[in-house]
């Protein structure tokens, strides 16, 4: 049921948008559904297009209906583009064999964020909170700003270290702020499998569905406490497929 909601919930917001009358009538069955949907586009006379965020958490059946729905408009020469945003999960979802047919018509772009750029974010997030141009060694030195950015991914992460050091610097009268410092406030499981795996889209959930394991098996692979020949296989799966493990 949760699974064709999914996508009944997105043919709706379609219907929401498109439909020019006062009252908007969404059909039960899903062939006058897709058909009348295809109507309202071919009426409009313009290229629609479908925004989804968060869409790593769409089940396969539902990116198969969109691949399905883009079809049907454009038999007739409509247009629905649709752009899906998501984290990394969603890429290695559509290069399964299962979805081989919506992921090979989809064009992929990856959005890094600040990767690699850690070390610039830190001194332009302290001169732009400041407003010094120069000298935010005296807040915090160079050796802190170089163990953060050596140890954090995301922007996100980078603003709540930052506070949380600042605070233990401002409980403890010491400024700058020094490497030593700023390894007390930084999180002992950054690194971690399950947090990695986590920031790619996936939780326990994901992770026995798509690589047919039991819950236990996943909560002991995260406490080092899985057989070793059972940690292994599960590992180069998800490896294979795509996760930074």
């Amino acid at each position: 049921f949760a699974r064709r909601q999914q996508l009944n919930t997105l043919m709706a917001a379609l219907f929401y948008d498109l439909s020019t009358g006062k009252k908007v009538r969404v059909l039960s069955r899903s062939e006058d559904r897709e058909r009348e949907l295809h109507e309202l586009v071919k009426k409009g006379k313009r290229p629609v297009a479908l925004f989804i965020d968060d869409a790593h958490a769409l089940k396969d059946e539902a990116l198969t209906g969109i691949k399905r729905l883009m079809e049907v408009i454009e038999s007739d020469g409509g247009c629905l583009s649709v752009v899906l945003a998501g984290w990394p999960k969603l890429r290695n979802d559509l290069r399964r064999p299962k979805l081989e047919e919506t992921g090979l018509r989809t064009d992929m772009f990856s959005l890094d964020g600040i990767t690699g750029s850690q070390r610039e974010y830190i001194r332009w997030l302290l001169t732009t909170c400041t407003g010094r141009q120069e000298g935010i060694e005296a807040l915090m030195t160079a050796d802190a700003i170089d163990l953060l950015a050596s140890r954090l991914r995301t922007a996100l992460q980078i603003e709540w270290h930052l506070t949380q050091a600042f605070e233990a610097g401002y409980q403890s009268g010491e400024l700058p702020v020094d490497a030593e410092l700023v390894e007390t406030v930084l999180s002992k499981h950054l690194d971690d499998m399950e947090a990695t795996i986590t920031r790619q889209g996936y939780g326990l959930r994901e992770l026995v569905q798509n690589f047919d394991a039991k819950p236990a098996e996943i909560k002991a692979l995260f406490a080092n406490q899985l057989d070793p020949i059972r940690a292994s296989e599960l590992r180069d799966r998800m490896r294979l497929a795509g996760l930074p493990i």
